[in-house]
């Protein structure tokens, strides 16, 4: 087990279900990257005062799996802020079994755009 800490800020805690699994009992890849879409999409949204669309997911690397029961936590960091787009550094940690010891088991950046009503990009706000 790793002394490694989250990186960034809480965004999203949600447990793994029965539902979420495949035939063999695991949780799907794709249900947890779909949950750190919606952190990144949390994170970036506040960041950019309004709308924004996930236009790349870049360095996914899946570490640990995730079982049924765990509570999966979704931090996130902004990075890398550009005209309209935005770098978001994403960690997925795992409690396993709700209260037991914390692993990470995901990581990844994705690139969020704000966009306005029409979904055109749009600028990023100054930060205050």
């Amino acid at each position: 087990m790793s002394d490694e800490l989250p990186q960034g800020d809480l965004t999203l805690r949600t447990m793994a279900m029965p539902a979420d699994t495949n035939a063999s009992g695991d949780i799907f890849g794709g249900w947890v990257l779909s949950q750190m879409d919606l952190a990144g999409g949390i994170s970036a949204g506040q960041r950019a005062e309004g709308r924004v669309v996930t236009i790349a997911v870049d360095k996914m690397k899946f570490i640990q799996p995730v079982h049924v029961g765990d509570v999966l936590c979704i931090y996130t960091e902004i990075g890398r802020i550009g005209t309209s787009s935005m770098e978001i550094k994403l960690e997925a940690w795992a409690l396993r079994h709700r209260f037991g010891h914390r692993e990470k088991v995901t990581e990844a950046i994705f690139t969020m755009v704000a966009v306005d009503e029409n979904g055109k990009p749009r600028p990023v706000p100054k930060a205050h």
